[in-house]
């Protein structure tokens, strides 16, 4: 209970205000390597619902793809369970609005347990799917994984560096999202979330191997924009349709 009262303690650097309804899971985004990408936006528009705006930073649309470690989600009021709550997660999204909130949009979510991608999938109704994903801690760090159903590949070898980076105004656009948006069968739904702002290092050295294909967008090679954080502390909401 601790921690969630910390997790509110400051909210005057969030784009609007709490959500007044009772907030309903807890879970920590940790390890987590951002890999950004700046892509046409002919080629992202054809991957996102017409229902919403792409958001840009000027001008210009990303896509990023993001590996990290889902831990200690729950429901409130519940106890988290390991064998389901702990898992290596990479997604692929890009930044949408609706009206005048802007978030993330999911154009791929891998979680490296079975069970884990089951029972997300079906409790959220997030796209997540299972597949094998390892993750190496120590001095340099390193994500693997392998999606043979999408061809999707994933290899990174990482350091970080010591110090915080004093983040840019694309660093707080490509980072600093409190909702994420979701299309079921048409219908579009917002979620909520809320956490303290990320705090961002400089990756200082990065082996990489990536090949992500969707529609018209190939992410291989040197990403635009690289950023590491140990993690933010999570509160969420229920879902809400947003187009009805």
């Amino acid at each position: 209970m601790k921690t969630v009262q910390e997790i509110f303690s400051v909210t005057d650097y969030r784009p609007w205000p709490l959500p007044v309804e009772e907030w309903t899971y807890y879970q920590e985004w940790n390890r987590a390597l951002f890999l950004h990408w700046e892509v046409p936006a002919e080629q992202l528009r054809p991957l996102v619902p017409p229902q919403l705006e792409l958001d840009t930073f000027n001008g210009a649309t990303w896509v990023s793809l993001v590996a990290f470690t889902m831990e200690q989600i729950r429901p409130k009021g519940f106890p988290a369970v390991g064998l389901i709550s702990n898992f290596d997660e990479i997604n692929l999204r890009t930044y949408v609005q609706w009206g005048e909130k802007p978030g993330v949009y999911f154009l791929s979510i891998e979680a490296g347990k079975l069970l884990s991608a089951y029972t997300a999938r079906v409790l959220s109704g997030l796209p997540y799917e299972p597949v094998s994903i390892r993750r190496r801690s120590g001095v340099v760090q390193r994500y693997t994984s392998v999606n043979r159903k999408r061809d999707f590949q994933l290899d990174a070898s990482f350091r970080i560096g010591s110090k915080e980076i004093g983040k840019s105004a694309l660093d707080l656009f490509l980072t600093e999202k409190y909702c994420l948006y979701m299309d079921n069968s048409g219908r579009l739904f917002r979620y909520e979330i809320h956490h303290k702002p990320w705090s961002l290092y400089q990756v200082e050295q990065l082996d990489l191997k990536v090949a992500y294909r969707m529609g018209g967008i190939t992410l291989v090679g040197k990403p635009d924009v690289i950023h590491y954080s140990d993690g933010v502390k999570v509160i969420a909401w229920n879902k809400l349709r947003v187009d009805s």
